[in-house]
Parts: C-alpha cells; sequence; structure tokens
C-alpha cells in the first residue's frame, strides 16, 4: 500500500517534465518571419493558423492533458482544445471543423500539432494541412514554427510570443 501511494503522484502526473505553454502570450513582430503571402512588413499574417488567427495574441491554458488555446479577434473569441495524448482533437471553425493531433517530442520540450481541415469554396472541397512546432526559447518567449499546405503550395511562418 505504501509503494502505491508513493508510486501513484508519478503516475498521475504525466505531464512532468514536459514543456508547459499556459500563459497570455503577445505577438512578438519584429522577432517572427511571416513567409509568403503573409502580408506587407508592418501588418499582421493572414489566416493560416488554427482557426484563421494565426499570428495574434491568445492565451493557454495547459493542465493535465489538455491545451486550450483563446485567439480573440474584435469582440469573437475562438476556443481550440487539445489533448496531449497523440489522439485526434476536433474543433469547430467558423468553415467547418479541423482535426488535431499532437505529439510531444521525446524530451518533452517540443510540442507538435498537426492540423487538416477540409474548406467548402465555390462549390469545391479545399483541404489544408498545418504543422506547428511549439517551443519555449525561453519561460518568457514561445517560438511557433508553422508548415502549412495549401493548393497554393508550402507556406512557413515562425512566429515569437511574449509573456505577458
Amino acid at each position: 500500500i505504501i509503494l502505491a501511494f508513493l508510486i501513484m503522484p508519478l503516475v498521475s502526473n504525466g505531464q512532468a517534465g514536459k514543456a508547459n505553454f499556459s500563459g497570455t502570450w503577445a505577438l512578438n513582430a519584429e522577432k517572427s518571419t511571416f513567409g509568403q503571402g503573409a502580408g506587407a512588413p508592418g501588418g499582421q499574417a493572414q489566416q493560416g493558423q488554427r482557426g484563421g488567427f494565426g499570428g495574434g495574441n491568445f492565451v493557454a491554458k495547459q493542465e493535465a492533458n489538455l491545451l486550450s488555446v483563446d485567439r480573440t479577434r474584435g469582440d469573437q473569441t475562438v476556443t481550440s482544445k487539445y489533448t496531449l495524448d497523440g489522439k485526434e482533437s476536433v474543433n469547430a471553425t467558423g468553415r467547418g471543423e479541423s482535426k488535431s493531433t499532437a505529439t510531444w517530442s521525446a524530451d518533452g520540450k517540443n510540442l507538435t500539432i498537426v492540423t487538416t481541415r477540409t474548406f467548402e469554396r465555390d462549390g469545391q472541397s479545399t483541404q489544408m494541412k498545418t504543422t506547428e512546432v511549439w517551443t519555449l526559447t525561453s519561460p518568457a518567449q514561445l517560438t511557433i514554427v508553422s508548415t502549412s499546405s495549401t493548393p497554393n503550395g508550402e507556406r512557413k511562418t515562425t512566429m515569437v510570443y511574449d509573456k505577458k
């Protein structure tokens, strides 16, 4: 019984030793690279990351086996939730559903989120796949490298965020 009580905290805290992305994050446009088609210098990145809110400030909450990301544009807030165990998560977007899988690197320092979404436009169905790699480059700085595959080709952005 004593052994069970000693092991239980280790088993119940499956995220121990892994990066924690919780916080309020503000885009650092000067350190970010928006990539092809992302807008003019000084402008904000175009749609491409999750939910079409790429590049904006956001709030992340990470607890147990769940990462929740709240992105606000104007008076609208979109929340995306990701399980951190490699199982598929489904989130509603303004244009349908997105399906994502989040997996940790072996050392627990990077989180890779692969998202696939299908859009219907002018009677045509288009699929877009985005791979994001989240890394804490310091306790107060988060880098998200995003690679998107679209019918117009591949686009890569590197967004740097400062913790508020």
